[in-house]
């Protein structure tokens, strides 16, 4: 079970998820869908409600805002992972460049997630704060 190895390490890099101990790492990764999408595919719109967060396991793709590239994703990287707290409009478009293998951690399987494990909620309320004063501090600069 390399991958999903692989995608424990990798959770445990995305800041929504780092103050995570490996048991609820683990019980994240079991709810977790793997996917693959074709090349040309349009992974997620701007503007549109988003409902799940996603880890590149391999692939790329660009994120597009307002029409312009801002970014690069590659394996390792991750997108939308603010649908799972916020039902916001999503703030960029995702379109694969490459075919890709994704994880995907929807809604419902995150809501149980807080349900089911004690103590999760306040990690990561924690790792929201970081996340937060970090977000501060690069705005003050």
């Amino acid at each position: 079970m390399p991958r999903q190895d692989a995608f424990l390490d990798h959770l445990a890099t995305v800041p929504l998820f780092s103050a995570l101990s490996k048991k609820d790492l683990q019980l994240i990764a079991r709810r977790a869908e793997d996917i693959s999408v074709p090349a040309g595919k349009e992974i997620v719109r701007q503007g549109e409600t988003g409902h799940e967060f996603f880890a590149v396991v391999d692939g790329t793709a660009t994120v597009t805002r307002d029409g312009k590239e801002v970014a690069k994703i590659g394996a390792g990287g991750s997108f939308g992972e603010l649908a799972l707290l916020s039902k916001a409009p999503r703030n960029a478009t995702v379109t694969a460049d490459t075919p890709m293998e994704l994880f995907v951690l929807g809604n419902r399987e995150f809501a149980g997630i807080i349900d089911d494990v004690p103590g999760f909620a306040r990690k990561l309320l924690a790792a929201l704060a970081d996340r937060l004063r970090e977000s501060d501090a690069h705005s003050v600069q």
